[in-house]
């Protein structure tokens, strides 16, 4: 299984040993679009959705996500994070509603997976709040823009 941290040399699945580390300043911004017709669109900006504040409650269940990633990604280090934050981008004219979170921590281990959770969740949640308006709603372009911090340095997604 060479190349692959999380398996032993069985093949069993492992939690990979951070303890030589160094700890380091890490962030991870993620993003991902919502797809939503002119219903769901109108329901957001106008906040009339029978649920409530779409974004706020979207915003708040994004940042939980972030905090509860090791207890659903089964190889993720718990972390105690210093920073999470969720905002939206709303394209009406295209019916796009884009999540962006980024994640902070000074650790051992990177954010990426939390900023990714964040997205999700918080996509997750526009989708649970106005699925009665729509069920075609499409959750697309989920992805990691930047990672600093760690030894791997630097990645920045190249469009």
């Amino acid at each position: 299984m060479a190349g692959f941290n999380h398996f032993d040399q069985q093949g069993n699945a492992v939690m990979v040993d951070v303890s030589e580390k160094e700890i380091t300043e890490r962030v991870a911004t993620a993003s991902g679009i919502i797809k939503v017709n002119r219903a769901v669109m109108d329901a957001i900006v106008q906040k009339t959705a029978k649920k409530g504040d779409v974004l706020g409650v979207a915003r708040v269940a994004g940042i939980m996500g972030t905090k509860q990633t090791a207890s659903l990604i089964p190889m993720c280090h718990p972390l105690c994070l210093n920073k999470a934050s969720v905002d939206f981008v709303i394209d009406e004219e295209n019916g796009r509603i884009e999540a962006i979170c980024t994640v902070k921590v000074s650790g051992k281990t990177g954010v990426e997976m939390e900023a990714l959770m964040g997205v999700n969740t918080a996509l997750l949640t526009i989708y649970d709040m106005c699925k009665a308006i729509d069920r075609g709603m499409e959750i697309t372009e989920v992805h990691l823009l930047k990672k600093e911090g760690g030894k791997s340095g630097v990645y920045e997604r190249s469009v």
